[in-house]
């Protein structure tokens, strides 16, 4: 196992764990957008290197404009934050909910940063043949029991979304009862925008919706930390009112601003919607032809279950001896031991993992390890 901080994407543990060095290692456990940064950023923060020398905006003016155009909002109703990580971190710290609902399998901070924060955790398990989602029923019947719930749109591991009628249903429960809904919608770029299901424009109607996003996945920055959330003004001011000054550093709110302004980023947006979907239908295909069940998530990773007698944590190693990180998901909450999930890369890297993935299912060598 090397996700002993609860999350894929350590490379360090990896890398002593397996006897490679960082710079051999592909890493599939971790969802970045597999074209990297867009091209000429990485020029753009050499250029504002200097800038370092001096404190970062409080207020994110310059990206906080950028993004109340971008998502048609005010830019009241936005808060930046170090990652979706500390928006959700500020959003408890706010509203100081005693119990917090969570649908299993879900983003294990949801429960990390709940405990950490003194809430009490009351889960319900999504059913396998909804893909892992809950039954909209009870999500509604889980809510009168919490004071904020946690919803991921499309949700990790799985990367499914409720349809637009069970959200609205899931929303209007939440508002009838005065619970805090909480819309994870991180990955939510990957999907084409026709396909989105979101409430964001309906936020005048739903006052206790926070609805969080990222800019580390899509735009590949997750060293720089970037996410936000929109929400009423109301909410808006109690969650700033809990974050750290400076807590967003100059290189991040550059970047973040680039991305939103700059053409090149814009063409860059749409390929990765073409190649997220193109690269994740081959590798569902595939992997399903190696015996494995696959939910159709439509986000850029894929959540699976090996075949018997497989399990998540041997087939980790073994692909870990190749050099290709993967991500066991056995120890999320309702789901079970041989379940795993890996990004949507390039079509090289694919290639690769698909042929590491063939080589292990039928090399006797490799099955001694199961």
């Amino acid at each position: 196992m090397i996700e002993i901080y609860g999350h894929g994407g350590d490379r360090e543990t990896a890398a002593e764990q397996f006897g490679r060095p960082v710079s051999e290692l592909l890493d599939y456990s971790a969802n970045m957008n597999a074209a990297g940064p867009p091209p000429g950023l990485l020029d753009y923060l050499a250029d504002c290197l200097p800038q370092i020398m001096h404190y970062p905006d409080p207020a994110h003016r310059r990206l906080r404009s950028l993004l109340a155009e971008r998502n048609h909002c005010t830019e009241e109703q936005l808060v930046i934050g170090n990652g979706a990580a500390e928006c959700m971190a500020l959003l408890l710290l706010a509203l100081r909910p005693e119990r917090v609902g969570l649908i299993e399998p879900c983003f294990s901070e949801y429960a990390q940063l709940s405990g950490q924060y003194g809430s009490e955790v009351i889960r319900i398990h999504g059913r396998k043949e909804l893909d892992y989602r809950a039954d909209a029923a009870e999500i509604c019947e889980l809510i009168p029991q919490v004071d904020l719930l946690f919803l991921g749109q499309p949700n990790n591991p799985n990367g499914v979304q409720y349809v637009s009628e069970d959200l609205r249903r899931i929303a209007d429960t939440a508002r009838t009862h005065d619970v805090t809904l909480v819309v994870d919608e991180a990955f939510t770029d990957f999907i084409p925008r026709a396909r989105r299901v979101s409430l964001q424009s309906e936020l005048e109607q739903y006052p206790n919706m926070i609805i969080v996003r990222s800019m580390t996945k899509f735009y590949a920055i997750p060293g720089l930390r970037l996410g936000y959330t929109i929400s009423s003004p109301q909410l808006s001011i109690r969650m700033r009112s809990q974050q750290v000054t400076w807590s967003v550093n100059t290189l991040a709110l550059a970047a973040g601003a680039w991305c939103l302004e700059n053409s090149e980023a814009a063409e860059y947006e749409q390929q990765t919607i073409l190649h997220n979907r193109s690269q994740r239908d081959r590798l569902h295909e595939h992997l399903t032809g190696m015996g494995c069940t696959v939910c159709p998530g439509e986000a850029n990773y894929l959540l699976a279950e090996l075949p018997e007698p497989w399990t998540a944590e041997h087939f980790q190693m073994a692909m870990g001896q190749h050099g290709i990180l993967i991500r066991s998901c056995a120890m999320y909450p309702g789901l079970g031991s041989r379940h795993i999930r890996i990004a949507v890369k390039d079509e090289d890297s694919n290639t690769q993992l698909l042929k590491c993935w063939e080589q292990i299912m039928i090399d006797p060598q490799q099955a001694e390890m199961r």
